[in-house]
């Protein structure tokens, strides 16, 4: 089959930020620090402490993994410090460089970058799994890693935020009457974007031995208003109840309205993620998270 690209994907995190509506956002003064300093490799806040060692509480350390064009600093910019705060030793990386754009290259690259830091934290931190948390490509990447690369039996937990589990089938782009859903373009922007379409050849070998492994437990936490990838029901996994939880953020919070980018900052999302880390399986699907502040 002939890979199709997004229309617009030089230009999605403009779009999805102007269509994106979180619950929660960085302050201005927040935002333009980081991305001052993204270029530079710093860490967010509470990640990236070498000398933290894991309790019995805590016996994972959790990697952050970002999303396609992000960076390690702005993408988990809330979160990262969250965790810290709940006894998490925190890690977080930032991957597949293409052409001066972060989370640009080939999947199976930047996966195994990602097993590559996962040695580097198990090694420092003396644990022998860790707990994976990611967003959008974040989400989906680390099933390459633990399924076609032999990762899983380094990973306890994968939490996918607004993953691109099977691809997606157009971005919502602003046009002159409102919005509309774009799919196809002639030029290519880069190689993870191409990965990212539903039908491309990376993504039907991904998904070709399942969606899950045996191991690791799954949680996905998705929004219905997720403008990037779409349908948002195409982000759940396929797999048993004691293995995976698919979350739609609106089935608890009805008036949650955070889009692809906003879920990033959302307390809610956050809240969920908590769930899922603390949880002996996949996040509790009975869990009522507060939908407030």
């Amino acid at each position: 089959m002939q890979r199709r690209i997004l229309s617009g994907l030089g230009a999605l995190c403009l779009a999805a930020a102007a269509l994106a509506a979180p619950a929660v956002a960085p302050s201005p003064a927040s935002t333009a620090q980081a991305g001052t300093v993204s270029t530079l490799g710093i860490s967010p806040v509470g990640a990236n402490d070498w000398d933290c060692t894991p309790d019995a509480e805590h016996p994972y350390p959790v990697v952050l993994v970002h999303g396609t064009f992000e960076t390690m600093d702005v993408n988990w910019i809330s979160l990262s410090p969250k965790l810290k705060r709940n006894g998490y030793c925190v890690f977080a990386l930032n991957y597949g460089f293409e052409n001066g754009l972060s989370g640009a290259a080939h999947v199976p690259d930047s996966a195994a970058e990602l097993g590559d830091f996962i040695d580097r934290v198990r090694q420092a931190t003396g644990a022998k799994k860790v707990d994976i948390v990611g967003h959008s490509q974040g989400g989906m990447m680390p099933r390459w890693y633990m399924g076609h690369m032999g990762g899983a039996k380094y990973v306890n937990d994968l939490v996918s935020i607004a993953p691109s589990s099977h691809g997606t089938q157009g971005i919502l782009v602003p046009t002159a009457t409102g919005v509309a859903i774009a799919n196809s373009i002639d030029t290519w922007i880069c190689d993870s974007c191409a990965d990212q379409v539903s039908g491309s050849d990376f993504m039907t070998e991904l998904n070709a031995i399942g969606d899950t492994v045996a191991g690791p437990d799954y949680t996905v936490i998705a929004t219905k208003y997720d403008e990037i990838v779409m349908p948002y029901k195409s982000q759940f996994l396929k797999g048993e109840s004691e293995q995976v939880t698919n979350v739609l953020l609106q089935d608890k919070c009805p008036l949650n309205i955070s889009g692809h980018l906003g879920v990033n900052v959302d307390p809610v999302v956050h809240r969920w993620v908590l769930n899922a880390l603390a949880t002996d399986g996949p996040a509790d699907p009975g869990y009522r998270p507060s939908c407030y502040l």
